[in-house]
């Protein structure tokens, strides 16, 4: 048995998700090793559920020249957990909750616009006319229905063109017909089934129409290594997972086809439900039919360097990446480097990664906050730590200075 029919199994026995039969379907195939290489790629889209859909509404914005639209379930709006207090904090109390103030659409807007003319963001105009659909279910108490109606204002704002879907009683999690929680209910592995097919109407209005999706799947799914695509060749790193995964049909390998980048929630990382939301997300489907790929990036949980401990896509700068949003964002410049690679973003001619270069073994000196903002250390409790060495290096400040040197990737020593 599967890990994917092991965990649907427990969960089912404790009432936790509903094994009436979801709509027949294929499943998704068992995965081929291979690089990304490039196609002939009409257009890029982005969809996320939670946190993949905070980091695809955060794509569609640094990258709004590549993205023409998005699909996002259940998520708020670019930059909500940006402020003066733990960025964590504002996250679960502001951006999830409303116990505490948050930023305003028209500040986030602002701060965009700023952004945008810093050059670390595309152009807002950009967004004009772009489509965008959003799903929020009235069963959904994990972020509220507030946070995400200023989603929904931010992008119309800007002038995208905007669906937004309030009509299911959903709780927490990507809506599907092929999901096997039931609609209601807020339970892993959070694909709900709620007797509706959302993937067609928010495929119709991103495309502007779209073919009825397949029963049976005739594309190829390819793992291959995101350590590749990942800042400093070491997805770890920046807490995203050894594997990703691309579901090509077969009129991809000669022809025009569009490129849906599918991006996760917390909890539903392959590491922990295997292939469930690859499975689930009802995209290879409608993929088949409508020469479409998708690509599946993975985040993954982490403690230390990065406190991830759910797995989710970095939207409130987990791991000291300040620029998490941004162009600079170290996840965002991972999926990029995916995106280009399948011909999806304008870029070099070869779609193979760089090979993994031999660490250096010169040392690097520079204060600890430095050290952490590069990966080369992390912090806790005020100290300073070596990252895979985990040697103490001092306090975390700017008057603190270390000399350290990597000694293979993503291990790095005292000198």
């Amino acid at each position: 048995m599967h890990l994917k029919q092991q965990l649907l199994a427990i969960l089912a026995a404790v009432g936790l998700v509903s094994m009436t039969a979801p709509v027949a379907h294929s499943d998704v195939p068992s995965p081929t090793q291979g690089p990304l290489k490039r196609y002939e790629i009409s257009g890029t889209y982005v969809s996320g559920v939670s946190a993949g859909g905070y980091m695809a509404n955060q794509l569609h914005v640094a990258h709004s020249s590549v993205f023409k639209g998005a699909g996002i379930m259940t998520a708020g709006p670019y930059g909500c957990a940006d402020g003066d207090d733990s960025m964590a904090t504002i996250a679960q109390n502001a951006c999830m909750k409303t116990n505490m103030r948050r930023k305003t659409p028209a500040e986030l807007e602002r701060m965009t616009r700023d952004r945008a003319a810093a050059g670390t963001v595309d152009p807002v105009e950009n967004l004009r006319g772009d489509p965008v659909w959003l799903l929020h279910g009235s069963n959904d108490q994990t972020v509220v229905r507030a946070v995400n109606d200023d989603l929904a204002t931010y992008y119309r704002d800007f002038g995208a063109d905007v669906a937004y879907n309030t009509s299911t009683n959903a709780g927490h999690g990507w809506v599907s017909p092929l999901g096997t929680v039931s609609c209601s209910l807020t339970a892993s592995p959070y694909v709900n089934n709620c007797g509706i097919d959302p993937q067609e109407e928010m495929l119709g209005h991103l495309l502007g129409s779209v073919n009825a999706p397949a029963t049976t799947l005739g594309g190829k799914l390819i793992r291959f290594d995101q350590n590749g695509y990942a800042p400093g060749s070491s997805a770890s790193a920046i807490s995203m997972g050894t594997d990703g995964f691309a579901y090509v049909p077969p009129a991809c390998e000669s022809g025009p086809c569009k490129l849906m980048v599918a991006l996760h929630g917390c909890y539903q990382y392959y590491g922990l439900i295997g292939d469930t939301f690859m499975d689930q997300a009802n995209l290879n489907e409608y993929a088949d039919t409508n020469n479409m790929i998708v690509l599946y990036p993975q985040a993954k949980e982490s403690s230390f360097p990065i406190l991830n401990p759910r797995g989710c896509f970095n939207w409130w700068a987990y791991g000291s990446d300040t620029q998490y949003a941004q162009k600079g964002g170290k996840q965002i410049t991972a999926i990029m480097n995916m995106v280009t690679a399948l011909g999806g973003a304008p870029g070099g001619t070869d779609p193979t990664p760089t090979p993994t270069t031999p660490p250096s073994l010169e040392c690097v000196t520079a204060h600890n906050v430095a050290h952490t903002m590069a990966l080369r250390a992390y912090a806790m409790w005020g100290r300073t730590y070596a990252t895979g060495s985990n040697q103490h290096l001092g306090l975390w400040n700017t008057l603190t200075t270390s000399s350290i040197k990597q000694t293979s990737p993503g291990h790095w020593v005292k000198c």
